[in-house]
């Protein structure tokens, strides 16, 4: 699959995963000695042809040709929680479907120290290049795990010691209420539709974060995003 804008390929050249690199003729030159300092071997081509290719304008002048990232499972997850010795923070994605949300959660999650990020097989955006040019390269370094069904992943998660805490504007408690210390697994449905009604029976606690009533709601990725700032901040990461 091709990868495109400047964060993702330079990442993919970093973790050694680009197989070939496309220029867009006429970019700037700190970009070029930034691949050449990678030790990319790059082609440069004309604008147009990289359009053509990637079948998009928001390129950023650069690509690269990389193998499909494999997903991950649950016990990688966990697995990077116990090597950093830290309590397990999972996210879990219900009817995320939008690829450019899908990466900027993905971004946040890594940011913000999670251990991977959950989704369903179904209803759910995939790793397309879309996704991995909006997680800025975060989807090439975190766990990321398919389920088949995720309210059983769910009770997998809570058998092994996790809570989980399910986002929604109905919520009962607000964020600053619940305990983010403990092993965790934050789930965060739809914009539309909110998480799935076995989704939300599988959660221990549902939580919202209190807005201004004008807004009436909050984008979901920038709601992980605090949810996951507030779980850093109780555990002192960063």
């Amino acid at each position: 699959m091709w990868v495109y804008g400047r964060n993702p390929v330079l990442e993919a050249l970093r973790l050694g995963q680009a197989r070939r690199v496309l220029v867009a003729k006429g970019v700037e030159g700190w970009l070029l000695r930034e691949l050449e300092r990678l030790g990319a071997d790059y082609t440069l081509v004309p604008r147009i042809e990289l359009d053509a290719l990637l079948r998009t304008t928001h390129h950023q002048g650069v690509a690269a040709e990389v193998e499909e990232p494999p997903y991950a499972t649950l016990e990688d997850a966990l697995r990077l929680a116990e090597a950093r010795k830290e309590p397990p923070l999972l996210v879990a994605l219900d009817g995320i479907t939008d690829p450019r949300n899908y990466g900027a959660m993905i971004r946040s999650a890594l940011a913000l120290g999670a251990h991977g990020v959950v989704s369903e097989e179904r209803r759910a955006a995939p790793l397309s290049p879309l996704a991995l040019k909006a997680s800025a390269g975060a989807a090439l370094k975190l766990p990321l795990v398919k389920v088949k069904n995720l309210p059983r992943a769910l009770r997998d998660l809570k058998e092994r010691g996790l809570w989980a805490y399910g986002l929604d504007v109905r919520g009962e408690k607000a964020s600053w209420e619940l305990d983010f210390k403990r092993p965790l697994v934050l789930v965060v449905g739809s914009e539309g539709e909110g998480m799935r009604r076995l989704v939300r029976e599988a959660c221990d606690e549902l939580f919202r974060i209190p807005i201004r009533k004008e807004a009436e709601s909050l984008n979901a990725s920038v709601a992980l995003g605090i949810a996951l700032y507030q779980a850093g901040l109780a555990r002192g990461v960063g």
